[in-house]
């Protein structure tokens, strides 16, 4: 069974907030830092970090 990557994060996401129930200006805190981060110099270095 193949899913989009985009509907596995909605899903997972979607479930955190249910169940964690962190505050909204946490989740998109994570989310802009996040967006920052995958499109900066340091991209390479947390890719590397992560693998």
């Amino acid at each position: 069974m193949d899913v989009p990557l985009w509907f596995a994060l909605i899903v997972v996401g979607w479930l955190g907030l249910k169940l964690i129930r962190p505050p909204l200006w946490l989740v998109l805190v994570l989310l802009l830092g996040g967006y920052l981060l995958a499109d900066s110099l340091l991209s390479p270095v947390i890719d590397t970090a992560v693998k």
